[in-house]
């Protein structure tokens, strides 16, 4: 789950780590009521669900409540990256002198949360692990003593030479890590952590996702959530016992199992298609989950083809092929179809798909192929 950065700045002051003034605005009309014209700078910045926004035209210096205004204007209703602006947050620009990046992870491979930062703060850290992978500090926290005062005072003093400095931005990483672990974090991003040239430390812009399998106990946090119509996709998808993530490629994916999911997607990738999703129906053999399956991809307006693979363990392949059959009796689609059904009553599965007339192949590298050929008609 992700919230927008009105949101994190929220949390931040929460937990005692310092942002500046802001206020929230939905139109034109809140903002003319809400920001004072007093001539301080400020900054309008896009509140959505994806990065880039400065790039993309959605973070904009005001240096008056006329100019705010307009900029709002001109924010509002803008797509960024797919997500159409609903809301601006209008805060008071400061000063910057430099600018730093910190930032909070899982990692899997030291099995515990990492802390990440850097000097190269303002930029995507992406792009800085990209290019100067060496400016990046990485440190992982033991999870038996969590991030220990003097372990943040010491990667502090790595960044910041002056000692006063070097003690707030100490607290800060505490007090991160702390909101870290109260709300089963996955990611806690501040980006850019700055100094002023009044010499105050502040989180400028955080960015927060969290696991969505922690959220039952976490009421605070979900309360947060602003479902998108792909992300309402995935909630509906799960409340109906598959697993799907949507994508951004044109080939649809139905599978059985989240391992051959993974392989059907770098199959496909391996014939120069793209994926549009990841879609696991599990090991049931309810037919209705086809039937679902089916809904679901064909919803997405990217897929160009549809490729079916499943191998029957405890799924049954005549199952799937009842299921898919009922779901194009009740869906009419011209959306070209690819199917491979190996293992558990494969055969009597094929037999009744093809009275269909739906392609049906041996082998997962024909049906990646032939779905990616059929996608491009």
């Amino acid at each position: 789950m992700k919230i927008h950065e009105y949101q994190a700045r929220d949390l931040f002051r929460q937990y005692g780590i310092p942002v500046p003034d802001a206020v929230l605005c939905h139109t034109v009309e809140e903002v003319e009521a809400r920001v004072p014209d007093d001539g301080q700078l400020r900054v309008v910045k896009a509140q959505v669900h994806a990065g880039g926004r400065g790039k993309a035209g959605g973070v904009k210096l005001a240096r008056s409540k006329a100019e705010a205004v307009e900029n709002a204007r001109r924010i509002l209703g803008m797509d960024i990256k797919g997500y159409t602006v609903e809301k601006v947050l209008i805060g008071n620009a400061v000063d910057i002198d430099k600018e730093f990046y910190v930032g909070l992870i899982n990692d899997r491979n030291s099995k515990s949360v990492v802390l990440m930062v850097s000097a190269e703060g303002g930029v995507e850290i992406e792009e800085v692990a990209r290019v100067s992978p060496e400016k990046i500090l990485k440190v992982p926290i033991d999870p038996l003593t969590g991030l220990m005062e003097w372990e943040a005072r010491e990667i502090a003093l790595k960044l910041f030479p002056d000692i006063r400095h070097a003690r707030v931005a100490a607290s800060i990483f505490l007090k991160l890590y702390r909101l870290y672990l109260d709300t089963d974090s996955s990611l806690a991003e501040i980006n850019p952590l700055v100094v002023t040239q009044q010499g105050e430390i502040m989180a400028i812009d955080g960015k927060m996702n969290f696991d969505d399998n922690a959220l039952y106990r976490q009421s605070g946090i979900l309360s947060m959530r602003e479902v998108t119509e792909d992300e309402q996709k995935e909630i509906d998808a799960h409340a109906r016992g598959l697993s799907y993530i949507k994508l951004d490629g044109s080939i649809g994916c139905m599978v059985n199992g989240a391992g051959l999911a993974m392989a059907t997607m770098d199959m496909i990738k391996l014939y120069g298609g793209e994926p549009a999703n990841f879609l696991d129906i599990g090991g049931s053999s309810n037919p209705q989950k086809v039937i679902d399956a089916m809904e679901i991809l064909l919803s997405d307006k990217n897929v160009k083809a549809v490729m079916i693979n499943i191998f029957g363990g405890i799924t049954r392949c005549d199952d799937v092929a009842r299921g898919l059959i009922s779901a194009l009796d009740q869906i009419r689609t011209g959306i070209p179809i690819v199917v491979r059904l190996s293992g558990t009553n494969a055969r009597e599965g094929l037999e009744l798909l093809r009275s269909t007339g739906l392609p049906t192949v041996a082998t997962m590298g024909e049906a990646a192929r032939m779905a990616i050929e059929l996608s491009r008609k």
